[in-house]
């Protein structure tokens, strides 16, 4: 019997935000076959070429094979297609794939040969972390494009916010300040945006500090995780799901005093974003009500296994009275409900907020940059 570390299973984006709402990967083939057809690293490039030549978009689910065996899931290795290699074996998995067995999404796209065999990475905490936030902007963009140590997205809806629109270099090392600032004018000014770089990975720190001498605003992110779970203190209770309209009045409140001078439609943009990542993740939307209005609001977002915790604010009049702390315990709670095992988020590394998601239980798991040309 072969083993692996992990298994693939290949689909569109569409295809597996549709699947985080029906609650498990159940594609026709289980229907029609009685199974989930499932891939090792090396073999998913020959269903690639076979079913999806010349497709860019195509995303690779990251399965854990004992977490598919604790669920009770029969994985066998059998036969593929005519035209398969004989001797190869492939896992067919009996049964729907549970959410809380992806572990991560990686984006798959084919070289100049089409498909070959992907460099997966282990989907270790740090990975699963770190990688969510780039994985589900690719998926909710309405283009990319390769640049130097990466690649570029842009989303049309969303000129303004740098986060849709930027370079997302995750080979800093292959890449300088010189060539990067070149990069960004052709994939993001051409096309009316701003200047941004988003660095992660091997080399960095040490981009990031050529792009400071360059004269870029650069700032350090950290990336922190923690355990899905019950809150014991029973501080949950106070925070409840909403409406993501309820949370949108609050948002636009808090960006029009933190932002007196922009203009409506781009204060809008800022807001309305989360619409783009609800295109490629489970979102849900919580906060702490006073006579029905909302006085503190959070999102977490859900991608199989892993859970992220965004836009944790709470009112200035309402600060200090412990509505962050049921805000996070609750989304902690829902990622747990929904079969993620792991919660992640990130934090400026130079700000008070930081250090309080470390005494909540949270541990330090990566390091990014984001770096913004300055006009």
């Amino acid at each position: 019997m072969t083993v692996a570390t992990v298994l693939l299973h290949l689909c569109t984006p569409g295809e597996w935000r549709s699947w985080l709402d029906a609650g498990a990967v159940a594609p026709p083939s289980l229907d029609e076959a009685g199974f989930v057809h499932l891939s090792t690293p090396e073999q998913v490039a020959l269903p690639a070429e076979r079913l999806f030549a010349g497709r860019t978009d195509l995303v690779l689910l990251v399965l854990d094979p004992a977490r598919l065996d604790a669920a009770g899931v029969r994985v066998r290795w059998e036969p593929g297609v005519p035209g398969d290699p004989e001797s190869m074996r492939f896992p067919h998995a009996y049964g729907p794939v549970p959410l809380g067995a992806v572990l991560a999404v990686v984006a798959y796209r084919p070289g100049p040969d089409g498909f070959t065999a992907p460099a997966v990475p282990e989907p270790t905490a740090a990975f699963r972390a770190s990688a969510f936030e780039a994985s589900m902007l690719r998926r909710a963009a309405d283009a990319e494009e390769p640049v130097t140590g990466g690649v570029a997205i842009r989303t049309d809806e969303w000129p303004v916010s740098r986060m849709h629109n930027r370079l997302q270099i995750d080979r800093p090392h292959l890449t300088d300040a010189v060539v990067l600032a070149r990069e960004a004018d052709r994939a993001l000014v051409a096309h009316g945006r701003a200047a941004t770089a988003f660095l992660d990975g091997p080399g960095a720190r040490e981009l990031a500090t050529g792009l400071t001498a360059a004269g870029w605003a650069v700032s350090a992110l950290d990336v922190l995780a923690g355990p899905a779970g019950r809150d014991a203190t029973g501080a949950a209770a106070r925070a409840v799901e909403v409406d993501a309209d309820v949370v949108r009045e609050f948002r636009l409140a808090d960006w029009r005093t933190a932002l007196p001078d922009l203009p409506d439609g781009q204060l809008a943009q800022l807001v309305d974003r989360d619409a783009g990542t609800a295109r490629a993740v489970a979102m849900h939307h919580v906060a702490v009500l006073d006579d029905g209005v909302a006085v503190a609001t959070g999102t977490l977002e859900r991608d199989g296994a892993t859970a992220w915790v965004d836009g944790l604010t709470t009112a200035p009049a309402h600060r200090g009275r412990g509505h962050g702390r049921a805000l996070l315990a609750r989304c902690r709670e829902l990622a747990a409900e929904y079969g993620c095992d792991l919660v992640a988020l990130g934090a400026d590394a130079d700000d008070w907020p930081r250090e309080w998601y470390l005494r909540a239980g949270f541990s330090l798991v990566g390091r990014q940059y984001e770096a913004i040309r300055r006009p």
